[in-house]
């Protein structure tokens, strides 16, 4: 097998010294300062200004001062005081420009070796679940890199990131507007995913294939918990990491937040996070020069940094979930074929009308039959091809998690698609002549994307296996030329029809068995081709499935819900260890009538080879398929008032687990024809919401499916409540309040939480972002209101939670205050004299539920929940 060679990838970086060339290349250690909010914490500077940016201005020399002691502690790398400073944040208080500039000259004054222009959270939630669309980020961000390039810092520091789309719109931002070494870390949660669900491993492989010269995380927990995580990037990082922790957790001692973890006990943590794989090191909220000053002797005493761990594979991944073919293990991944309009007269009927939601339905169903990855292509003429493929393509990474083919023809379809993608696709396809090179293969290597590459060129399909693997090797070869690794090549040697050319379709497994042994890539095909033009479909492709995995066949491309494809699916699964010790085969057929048993065969055989013969022109021969009602889920609990429609009330139940707002209006109409406005919203609407948030809570769900869902229940009210007098308003006696409190203008997670207690049908009252403590007394008693959410992203803004929780106290004291935020703990929310705290969205709405339940029960003021 030839040996992959890949393009040194800084290259084309404007890397300042061989230094920084030989730690960005993984060959060398390179220490980052620490905090800077609990520096301007412990020089009593967190009140001086509006926004701790501003500083650069006002105390410039304090700012100097801290990175001076960052330096003298021994930090290579000092990160200027911008986290917030996006043209949002500042809001007209500096320009952009001004305030990198002034920022940089601090760092510069400090003595830095090398400076690191700071780039945080946009403060903003992206399309489909906010309002921002990936280009007003991308802006936003591409503001920030000319500012850093015009500050003359060394490099772009892009970090906490919970959401990977804004990621990867700040790291395209920066990959596109300068030429600097571009480092990006994520934040991730005790539940070791990030804020909207994205595990460390999912993160890693889409930075680093985007190009980022390290990537890794920060902030939020201490090194001991990091640890699990530094581990799972290491994996999938093709980059060196970046590893800075927290001092632990925070709590208030003397009316000072402060942290669990000395520098002592620091530094003895991140010895297992060195030897993990990170080789770049600093600190983040707690951490000090002094813990810096530890981490620079603990590098300092090893020559080279740990080998990298990561492993060759196969990936492409969603923003939740990764489909990993690891080298040298041939196991499978079956690609659902449903989202195709050809020959499904259904579903051109829906791309026409612009109804996404039926393409969401085909992915339901795949995705509950057992595909891993589903193909999307919208490839009508009418359309307008890229404008539709991007819609389908959001549409579906807010509703199903698996990862997406983004199948077309068309580049500028396939640009508009994978651009704003959340995690890593796969395009489908590239081939083997010079204009499809040409065109596609930048795009895969600008936009970090794994691609089919199909056997056909100037000439035609070869006939023969040798003429496949001849344009496999070309398009291979060109991919690594431009620096796209061969572990992120398909190869599709493409299936033609067996009745038209029996000897080719021999040739096409030949040619996977040659494509696998010569060019050690995966393999792709579409399965269902080959018996085009026979009788029993169904059989001929079963058994062309089971030869072509015996030849090495990777990926099938079929349709899932055709249960012969499901049986040889399931049944190589076992042959080839993927299913370890056979574990999900027996569930699935222990006991399962065998229609070939030979006592059987005349009651059971008609039956099964209709169901089959079914399932197959439902898929082969393109005929549209129905959803199945609540397939792959437990029985939806049906009340008594709704005992009469179980059926209408199961599958409403699944369109809200499933997240499909469109049909919700037509459904919900069809029950109120018939039933009592209030048993539907009690019966259906929030059981449904319930399991939604048990989901969550057991981590199957993630918040765009928690959105999905609550956004599909909207639809449902908004009919309820058309209907004159059908439904009551949101309950006045259940009024919130809910803020993000004096100097925060991080308002994403309030938003969320405001979204699910309107669904659960709460009136919320919502204050905005950066609330003084006076305003938020002023809410409550001007409405009544009984309960108080509280939000706080950063750490230097909790010290306003503190004293706004004091002061309803004070003033309302029949009031109850729950908190949130990345920054705190059930044990931090306990000391600033919080009655509640919420972890996530799912749980403040359970808060509230249980709050006003003990209340309206006589059970005491709900402050025992």
């Amino acid at each position: 097998m030839a040996e992959t060679t890949l393009r040194d990838p800084l290259a084309d970086v404007a890397v300042k010294d061989e230094r920084l060339g030989r730690a960005l290349r993984g060959e060398g250690f390179l220490v980052f300062d620490g905090a800077m909010g609990t520096q301007l914490q412990a020089r009593g500077l967190a009140e001086a200004g509006a926004l701790p940016e501003l500083l650069n201005f006002t105390h410039a020399d304090e700012i100097a001062a801290i990175h001076a002691d960052y330096v003298a502690a021994g930090a290579e790398v000092v990160t200027t005081n911008t986290f917030g400073a996006n043209a949002r944040k500042l809001a007209g208080a500096a320009s952009v420009v001004e305030t990198y500039r002034a920022a940089a000259a601090c760092a510069r004054a400090a003595g830095a070796r090398y400076v690191a222009g700071d780039i945080g959270p946009s403060g903003l939630l992206l399309e489909p679940l906010g309002t921002c669309s990936f280009e007003e980020a991308y802006d936003l961000f591409a503001e920030q890199v000319d500012a850093v390039v015009a500050a003359g810092c060394d490099l772009v520091l892009i970090e906490t990131m919970a959401d990977l789309r804004e990621a990867k719109a700040a790291l395209l931002a920066a990959k596109e507007r300068c030429d600097l070494p571009v480092v990006a870390t994520m934040t991730f949660g005790e539940d070791g995913r990030t804020f909207l669900g994205t595990p460390p491993g999912v993160a890693a492989a889409a930075l680093s294939a985007m190009g980022a010269h390290a990537v890794g995380l920060n902030c939020s927990l201490g090194p001991d918990e990091v640890l699990p995580s530094v581990r799972e990037m290491a994996r999938f990082a093709r980059c060196p990491l970046l590893v800075q922790p927290n001092a632990g957790l925070p709590r208030v001692e003397g009316g000072r937040t402060v942290y669990d973890v000395d520098s002592d006990a620091f530094t003895r943590s991140m010895e297992a996070v060195v030897e993990a794989g990170a080789s770049l090191v600093g600190g983040c909220c707690g951490t000090s020069p002094e813990f810096i000053a530890r981490l620079r002797a603990l590098v300092d005493a090893r020559a080279v940094p740990a080998p990298p761990a990561r492993e060759e594979a196969f990936v492409v991944t969603s923003a939740q979930e990764a489909v990993v073919l690891p080298r040298g293990a041939a196991w499978i991944a079956v690609i659902g074929e449903r989202i195709n309009p050809t020959g499904k007269p259904k579903l051109k009927e829906a791309l026409r009308a612009g109804d996404l939601d039926h393409l969401v339905g085909e992915a339901v169903a795949q995705q509950e039959a057992g595909a891993d990855v589903l193909d999307v292509n919208v490839g009508l003429p009418e359309l307008d091809e890229p404008a539709v493929l991007r819609a389908a393509v959001e549409k579906l990474q807010a509703t199903v998690t698996l990862p997406l083919v983004v199948d077309s023809s068309d580049p500028a379809a396939v640009e508009a698609a994978v651009r704003g993608y959340a995690g890593k696709p796969l395009v489908n396809s590239v081939n083997g002549t010079r204009e499809s090179m040409d065109a596609v293969l930048p795009l895969v290597k600008r936009y970090g994307c794994a691609v089919v590459a199909l056997t056909l060129a100037e000439d035609g399909i070869p006939p023969t296996a040798e003429g496949r693997l001849r344009v496999a090797e070309r398009i291979v070869a060109e991919a690594e030329r431009r620096g796209i690794p061969r572990e992120d090549v398909a190869v599709d040697c493409l299936v033609m029809a067996a009745a038209t050319n029996q000897d080719e379709a021999r040739e096409i497994v030949r040619a996977v068995a040659l494509v696998k042994e010569r060019l050690g890539v995966r393999t792709v095909l579409g399965v269902s081709n080959v018996s085009f033009g026979l009788p029993q479909r169904g059989l001929v492709n079963a058994t062309f499935l089971a030869a072509a995995f015996g030849a090495g066949l990777d990926l099938p491309i079929l349709n899932p819900l055709s249960a012969r494809y499901r049986d040889t699916v399931a049944a190589f699964k076992v042959l080839n260890g993927q299913d370890a010790g056979a574990r999900a085969f027996i569930e699935g057929y222990a006991g399962a009538l065998d229609p070939y048993a030979p006592t059987d065969v005349a009651k059971a055989a008609p039956a099964a080879d209709a169901g089959a013969a079914r399932a197959e022109a439902s898929g082969a021969q393109g005929a549209d398929v129905g959803l199945p009602q609540a397939q792959g889920a437990d029985p939806f609990p049906v009340p008594p008032a709704l005992a009469d429609a179980a059926e209408d009330v199961r599958a409403m139940a699944h369109l809200i687990l499933t997240g499909r707002k469109g049909p919700m209006a037509q459904a919900t109409e069809r029950l109120l024809s018939d039933h009592d406005p209030l048993d539907v919203v009690n019966g259906v609407f929030i059981p449904a919401l319930d399991e939604v948030g048990a989901r969550f809570e057991r981590g199957s769900f993630f918040l765009p499916q928690l959105m999905a869902s609550a956004e599909a229940v909207k639809a449902g009210f908004d009919v309820v409540r058309a209907r004159q007098g059908a439904a009551p308003e949101a309950d006045d006696a259940k009024t919130i309040v809910v803020a993000t409190v004096k100097g925060d203008i991080h308002d994403i997670g309030k938003n969320i939480v405001k979204m699910l207690l309107e669904n659960y049908g709460f009136r919320v009252v919502d204050l905005g972002r950066d609330v003084d403590p006076e305003e938020v007394v002023r809410a409550v008693e001007r409405t009544g209101a009984r309960l108080v959410g509280l939000s706080a992203l950063m750490t230097t803004t909790v010290r306003a939670m503190e004293e706004t929780v004091r002061l309803v106290h004070e003033r309302a004291p029949e009031a109850r205050v729950f908190v949130g935020g990345a920054v705190l703990t059930p044990e931090y929310a306990a000391q600033i004299g919080a009655d509640f705290y919420g972890k996530d969205a799912a749980e403040a709405a359970r808060i509230a539920e249980r709050f006003f339940a003990k209340r309206e029960d006589g059970r005491g003021d709900g402050g025992d929940v």
